[in-house]
């Protein structure tokens, strides 16, 4: 190769830094299924680290009143003002109610940031086990259901009553990210961010949602073994 060779061959760009992520402050993050648990913690978390929240229910009033217990600026309205007026839409409704409340909201949802945080379970007499949808997991369900919407995967392995708790400063766990385009990832992981003591840590394509949406059965049986509120950290990251 001469020199001249030598000095037209571009130089190669340095790797991104995987912990560089953007700012989402400015987002507005609607939770459908704001009234439950696991919803109301997750509402609760972002308000109270700053962020715009709306939490959305069937019926509005039932948001309402919820949004006001929580306090922190948080707003209440139904499913669809909730995703229509939201940067970012945690879907945490009840695995029952998945596929019909997002079928309903497919327009509303449309061009937005869609994170399912749902986990496919079953409950008998030997404890909770994971179920299998037909598309593969729930937020591949998500992804089917909403073509215009560009869905990701997180927030799975939270326990509600840490949440929820307003004693306790910082929730101590990763969060394990899944999406398609690493755009949305990063936006997803940086809000987990935004909680104090909280990392997101992305975790593959949306393929690879069904293990991460399964662990959650063994997280329950760790619970009841240790009577604890167990979440999870990812070494050597």
């Amino acid at each position: 190769m001469t020199s001249t060779d030598s000095a037209q061959t571009p130089a190669k760009a340095p790797a991104k830094d995987p912990w560089d992520l953007p700012d989402v402050s400015g987002y507005v993050v609607g939770v459908l299924g704001g009234t439950g648990p696991q919803g109301k913690g997750l509402a609760y978390r972002l308000a109270r680290a700053g962020q715009k929240v709306i939490i959305g229910s069937r019926a509005a009033e039932r948001a309402q009143a919820a949004a006001g217990e929580l306090g922190h600026g948080i707003e209440g309205a139904d499913n669809a003002e909730t995703a229509r007026r939201s940067d970012i839409v945690i879907v945490a409704v009840p695995w029952e109610g998945h596929g019909d409340t997002l079928k309903s909201l497919r327009d509303e949802l449309a061009g937005k940031l869609v994170v399912d945080c749902v986990n496919p379970l079953g409950f008998d007499k030997k404890g909770a086990y994971a179920l299998k949808p037909e598309e593969g997991s729930a937020a591949e369900q998500a992804a089917a259901l909403l073509p215009g919407s560009r869905v990701a995967a997180a927030f799975h392995h939270l326990s509600a009553v840490l949440l929820q708790d307003p004693e306790i400063e910082q929730i101590d766990t990763d969060v394990m990210v899944l999406g398609e385009e690493r755009a949305d990832v990063e936006i997803v992981q940086a809000l987990a961010g935004r909680i104090p003591g909280m990392r997101g840590v992305f975790a593959g394509r949306l393929r690879n949602a069904h293990q991460v949406e399964s662990l959650v059965a063994n997280l329950i049986s760790v619970n009841r073994r240790y009577k604890a509120h167990a979440g999870l950290r990812v070494t050597d990251v």
